[in-house]
């Protein structure tokens, strides 16, 4: 995996940078946005786009990987895009079946539905 997914030699940076700190960042983005009802195009793209500069410079500024690589940068923005997307929709599940009970329930952690009379 080294070479394809991260430049550092331990995986575990790997995980610990882009996956718990980025895709906890990412949720976080995606929840943020959908708070404020914003849409995934473009508020969620953007700023996924912009967190994954960050991301990748922690990984040059702790572990001296590469600041301007197109593949990591794309592969490091793919990982915070999914969990971006899962936050969004996870919260706006909630709202949708929360703010509008009577019109929408939930249909599992990131959808709802139409409630049947």
């Amino acid at each position: 995996m080294q070479g394809i997914l991260h430049e550092e030699p331990s995986f575990w940076a790997f995980v610990m940078i882009s996956i718990l700190i980025g895709g906890w960042t990412a949720w976080r983005t995606g929840k943020s946005v959908a708070d404020g009802w914003g849409e995934i195009v473009p508020h969620v793209l953007i700023y996924v786009l912009l967190l994954g500069i960050g991301i990748r410079f922690i990984h040059h500024a702790l572990f001296n990987g590469t600041m301007f690589s197109l593949q990591y940068y794309i592969i490091d923005t793919v990982i915070l895009m999914v969990f971006a997307l899962l936050g969004f929709r996870y919260t706006r599940a909630k709202q949708m079946s929360t703010k509008y009970y009577w019109l929408y329930e939930k249909a599992g952690p990131f959808a709802w539905k139409k409630k049947s009379v």
